[in-house]
């Protein structure tokens, strides 16, 4: 199964992005015309998995989908790389990751005897505004002189990945691209919102396309990832807000609200597992997920009967 969301790119990424109506404008502009033309978009169907581990979640988002390419089974596999920079290793991953594919596929269809295609793609959107700079092929990484890669062309690996790199992408050709609303407000703010001091500026000319997620109630996640990842304040986007209109500055004071309930429960949480580590030692690590995603009743519940308790039992029996 899918592993939830943990950070706010992922969270942002796989609210869109998971959805095939948003994902296909993207994966269209990606994919080789020759090859796009072929896929069946009609049948493009997420599939209930991710490949990337827990820990890697803050760098990488994932999304695989099954279609049909004419008369065969197909699946495009598209990870999101959301760090400072290119990971030189990233043609490794993936293979990695396509092979994970196969042998889920493989799992489900014992007796088969073929492979299905995977198309991997991977779109970087650093928030330094690093370009792409490593390999993009699998053979590329090896370490082997010139005359031995000639000698032995037919045997290496030549596994690669189609790359969408955002930072060499401006707003005008996303807007260019046949994306959905909520898809082209997506890319844009991958580019723009990361560490931003200045979104109070910089998010004008999108103005009009936040306007448009107004009716189908899509604002929520975008302020919430402006909110989350940008560092521009409340106040500042004030202008912005201005121009959606009212509806959008009732998201935005209410999200602003939520998340500050929700860091102040981090807060909580973070010195209750330095007091429980303190008086109890190491914690299981299914008890601190569970601190993690409490809330603040709960917090300030285990935080009291703390004080007393002798045993975990105490702390947290009903």
């Amino acid at each position: 199964m899918a592993t939830p969301p943990t950070n706010p790119h992922d969270a942002y990424f796989r609210q869109v992005m998971s959805r095939p109506a948003d994902a296909a404008g993207e994966l269209r502009a990606i994919l080789p015309k020759a090859v796009a033309a072929r896929l069946d978009w009609n049948a493009l169907e997420l599939q209930p998995c991710s490949f990337v581990s827990q820990q890697l979640h803050s760098r990488y988002s994932d999304a695989l989908f099954r279609t049909r390419l004419e008369d065969h089974e197909a699946y495009i596999y598209c990870l999101i790389e959301h760090q400072s920079r290119p990971d030189r290793m990233m043609a490794k991953r993936m293979s990695g990751y396509v092979d994970r594919i196969w042998d889920r596929y493989l799992g489900q269809h014992p007796d088969s005897e073929t492979l299905p295609l995977v198309i991997p793609v991977v779109v970087h959107a650093s928030p330094d505004g690093r370009h792409w700079n490593t390999p993009t092929q699998l053979s590329d990484l090896l370490d082997v002189d010139h005359d031995t890669r000639v000698a032995l062309a037919d045997y290496l690996p030549r596994f690669g990945f189609l790359l969408d790199d955002l930072t060499t992408v401006d707003i005008a050709e996303l807007s260019a691209r046949k994306l959905t609303e909520p898809a082209f407000v997506l890319l844009s703010l991958l580019k723009i919102v990361p560490g931003n001091h200045h979104l109070d500026v910089d998010l004008l000319p999108l103005a009009e396309h936040l306007r448009e997620l107004l009716g189908s109630d899509e604002l929520e996640a975008p302020i919430t990832y402006i909110l989350t990842v940008g560092e521009t304040s409340v106040p500042a986007l004030a202008p912005l807000i201005d121009q959606l209109g009212p509806r959008a500055k009732e998201v935005l004071m209410t999200t602003g609200e939520q998340l500050r309930a929700e860091g102040e429960a981090r807060g909580q949480a973070r010195i209750l597992l330095k007091q429980l580590a303190l008086k109890f030692g190491t914690l299981p690590v299914s008890l601190e997920s569970t601190i993690r995603i409490a809330d603040t009743g709960h917090l300030e519940l285990w935080a009291a009967r703390l004080i007393t308790a002798e045993t975990l039992d105490e702390v947290f029996g009903s």
